[in-house]
């Protein structure tokens, strides 16, 4: 793995967001669900989240996750994709989301 410096790292925007809304997205080749995802004052941004295999929408709906907030917005499966939710992968390839154990106010920067 390569280094890299400080700067590059305070580059990116990770920021605490809230999700509202989750529906699957019919149009994905692969399963995922849209997500609108409250960020305070950067506002309410979507994205495209593949995530089905821990998670349902109903039990996404009020959770916190880290999101990168300064990629370009990008198609994917027919949706404005604004916002890369973070999370790593399992032993099985399926993503576990990143996460909070306290709550934050939303939009709140990865220190």
């Amino acid at each position: 793995m390569s280094q890299i410096e400080w700067e590059d790292f305070a580059r990116v925007e990770l920021r605490v967001g809230t999700v509202i809304s989750a529906e699957v997205n019919a149009k994905a080749i692969k399963p995922a669900y849209v997500l609108q995802v409250d960020l305070g004052e950067l506002g309410i941004k979507q994205s495209s989240a593949q995530i089905t295999a821990h998670y349902q929408p109903d039990e996404l709906l009020g959770r916190q996750v880290l999101c990168v907030c300064n990629f370009a917005p990008k198609r994917i499966a027919g949706i404005r994709s604004e916002v890369l939710v973070t999370g790593a992968y399992d032993a099985d390839n399926k993503v576990v989301l990143a996460g909070f154990d306290k709550p934050l106010a939303n939009g709140a920067r990865l220190a």
